[in-house]
């Protein structure tokens, strides 16, 4: 069974950082893109950043320069580090996993940045 655990969310105040930590069992985890998504009150859930299985990155506009999503696959760990964070980032992380159109996801952490 696939399992995604995301952690490391919490309130921070504006221009602070977060390191979001998604840790996966059940699979074989360096076969997998990872992906980070967010979805704030009222608003459509929507990628921030992914990371392919052989490294390769890609994030959405309004979080290039301030997130980095980097993974361990010795430790089935995907990352996010979040820094410069704005109260606009206030939202509910998930991580997800793909691998041959098979999709599964965490259950979210909550990041609120405070003005």
């Amino acid at each position: 069974q696939v399992q995604l655990v995301e952690s490391g969310g919490g309130l921070v105040q504006a221009g602070g950082s977060l390191r979001l930590s998604c840790a996966g069992s059940g699979l074989t985890f360096s076969w997998y893109a990872m992906s980070w998504y967010r979805q704030a009150p009222g608003k459509e859930r929507e990628l921030v950043a992914v990371i392919t299985s052989d490294g390769s990155t890609n994030y959405a506009d309004s979080v290039k320069g301030r997130f980095t999503i980097y993974r361990d696959n010795a430790k089935n760990t995907v990352y996010l580090q979040m820094n410069s964070l704005k109260p606009e980032d206030t939202a509910v992380y998930y991580c997800k996993a793909r691998f041959n159109r098979n999709d599964y996801w965490g259950q979210g952490t909550q990041v609120t940045v405070s003005s």
